[in-house]
């Protein structure tokens, strides 16, 4: 991590969502390495708690396991709490996605879609709907959204996914157009594929080396949040590795 990051984020209020998540979680270790206050989501109720013991005891940070992203009310209420704890929101950092391919699209059913859309593209927009305002009142404020390198092109059995992501690559960029002039910052990232147990596991003779780990995306994520940024707006970062 480079230390002016760390200089830039401290006391920073930052929401990360999916935090228990393999991304999520390489998140939070590096903006908990930079002194950020941290406010952790996850629709498990008791999974950021057994993750992030020492974050969920301390009056420094807000763990708030069962905060359903696809729900506009249960959104809005994990915001509502991480203002009353801290008067403002600094950074969202959106993590939440999934991954379903394999199919044409002619065999990929409807309910693919929708689960693709709900996980990738509306927990994105629930999110950011939550905290601009907030940002808006500051006049500051930062967003990060992650997307995927599949965003910038389509490929066989991966159309849903895809399409998913091109979306959040789009909202990233007309919420950049929309919040410049109030001060917050909309930027995304574009990684390869993720050095995760779970692609290690559904790729087992891959070669693991070029691709790229949840630490490295973390750190350019940190960059995004951090006022060394403070000049990128509205850029999506390819972040593949070797591959």
């Amino acid at each position: 991590m480079n230390s002016i990051d760390g200089d830039r984020i401290q006391g920073n209020v930052t929401i990360i969502t999916g935090a228990a998540g393999n991304l999520g979680s390489a998140t939070v270790r590096v903006f908990e390495a930079a002194r950020a206050s941290l406010v952790l989501w996850d629709h498990a109720a008791d999974r950021l708690v057994e993750r992030f013991p020492e974050l969920a005891e301390s009056d420094d940070h807000l763990v708030s396991g069962g905060v359903d992203l696809t729900d506009e009310a249960s959104v809005s209420r994990a915001t509502s709490q991480a203002v009353e704890r801290f008067g403002r929101i600094d950074t969202l950092v959106s993590t939440v996605g999934t991954f379903i391919g394999g199919a044409p699209v002619h065999e990929e059913s409807l309910d693919t879609w929708d689960r693709l859309y709900a996980l990738n593209v509306r927990t994105a927009v629930a999110a950011a709907r939550a905290v601009i305002p907030h940002m808006v009142e500051a006049r500051r404020g930062a967003i990060v959204n992650v997307a995927s390198r599949n965003a910038l092109a389509g490929d066989a059995g991966v159309a849903a996914y895809s399409a998913t992501k091109a979306a959040v690559l789009r909202l990233t960029e007309s919420l950049a157009a929309e919040l410049g002039d109030a001060g917050v910052r909309v930027n995304a990232v574009l990684p390869g594929t993720i050095d995760t147990p779970e692609n290690r596991k559904a790729a087992p003779d891959a070669d693991f080396s070029r691709w790229v780990s949840p630490e490295a995306i973390a750190e350019v994520i940190l960059f995004l949040a951090s006022d060394a940024a403070r000049a990128v707006q509205g850029t999506a970062i390819p972040l593949t590795g070797h591959g």
